[in-house]
């Protein structure tokens, strides 16, 4: 064996990751560069490229690793409050995971609430990840469907609308400014919580020839 040679840095993809994450919440990922994030994470420019193999390959994979983290704990969220028999707090639970992954990844969390898939995908994004980030939208999907479900025993579109109001707009409207600063106080969760089930206190519309969806499409 040789001695006196340095042994090869090895530089951790999870790193890379982490500070993608973060720089992409921060200035969003239009504003994000090979050369700002080499400087962040403390890797040369190279080696960015030996791991992702282009810049919309490494955002869409920042992007995708925060969702799927987001969505795998909504869906515990959810598979606990149903277990309990409460479709309502099952709801509220879903509406409330930015609160939850900020805890433990405020990073994520900022990203979930400030960045939407549409800013992420695009020509340059390579096709596996394109297929990765639709598969994980058909998930969502379902789990909306699963929601609606349990609340009013239908699925159709007009029910589901009404569970995309309280599991998407209602958080990033009640939540976005504290998730920004990487913290949500008990009283953005109880206005949140509070709001939640005044929307679902009245029942989705009853729609002509309603089709049940399924996740699948």
């Amino acid at each position: 064996m040789v001695t006196g040679m340095p042994r090869p840095r090895i530089h951790d993809p999870e790193r890379m990751l982490d500070a993608a994450e973060r720089l992409v919440a921060d200035r969003g990922p239009e504003e994000l560069t090979v050369r700002l994030l080499a400087r962040e994470a403390g890797v040369p420019n190279s080696t960015i490229y030996h791991a992702f193999g282009s810049l919309p390959a490494l955002i869409g994979q920042t992007w995708l690793r925060a969702a799927t983290f987001f969505l795998d704990e909504q869906e515990r969220l959810v598979g606990q409050a149903l277990a309990s028999g409460d479709p309502v707090a099952a709801v509220v639970a879903a509406a409330g995971t930015p609160a939850v992954v900020a805890g433990a990844r405020p990073d994520a969390a900022r990203l979930m609430i400030t960045v939407p898939p549409d800013r992420v995908l695009g020509p340059q994004l390579p096709e596996d990840l394109t297929e990765a980030l639709h598969a994980l939208d058909k998930r969502l999907v379902r789990l909306l469907v699963r929601l609606a479900r349990a609340q009013w025993g239908r699925g159709d579109g007009a029910a589901v609308e009404v569970i995309t109001a309280c599991v998407v707009d209602l958080p990033t409207a009640l939540l976005r400014r504290e998730l920004v600063t990487g913290h949500v106080g008990s009283a953005g969760r109880d206005r949140l919580a509070a709001a939640v089930r005044a929307v679902l206190s009245l029942p989705p519309p009853d729609r002509p020839g309603r089709r049940p969806l399924s996740g699948k499409d």
